[in-house]
């Protein structure tokens, strides 16, 4: 099925490209999230009317980005957890633990997905490096350091 991307999508393109993907990608995923419409003669007509708006919207969403990004390069947090006396923990930490501990301690709003646990959830204590992806071109690093509790 050929679409026309509304914004950058990963691993697809970018704002403008029309591009094959599966029916049910389209269906289920891209056009309802308001990240593409099919690629017909009108919707191509009035993407072509809406371009400046659009490629507006995105460059201003790219500046939020970069702007929260700037306040979380080289952030450190701290979360406790409970852990027995070899290092483990009791449980673990998530992507949803760090959203929450940055947010309250640097103030600037991360949401569970932005969080990027490549290894999966912490589960010793430690100092662990962390990835926040705000934006598809627009990353901060991190220094997380969990402590028992």
């Amino acid at each position: 099925m050929q679409i026309i991307l509304l914004e950058k999508v990963a691993n697809l393109g970018g704002l403008g490209d029309i591009v094959n993907v599966k029916p049910g990608y389209a269906r289920n995923f891209l056009i309802p999230q308001g990240k593409a419409k099919r690629a017909s003669e009108a919707n191509l007509k009035a993407f072509e009317a809406r371009r400046a708006e659009l490629e507006a919207q995105q460059a201003e969403i790219l500046a939020q980005a970069q702007a929260r990004a700037e306040k979380l390069e080289g952030f450190a947090v701290t979360v406790a957890q409970k852990a027995g006396v070899d290092g483990r923990l009791f449980g673990s930490v998530t992507n949803q633990d760090l959203a929450e501990a940055i947010t309250a301690a640097s103030g600037v709003t991360v949401a569970k997905m932005e969080v990027r646990l490549p290894e999966g959830p912490y589960k010793a204590i430690g100092e662990y490096d962390l990835v926040v992806a705000l934006h598809h071109d627009v990353v901060a690093n991190l220094k997380v350091t969990v402590v028992g509790a």
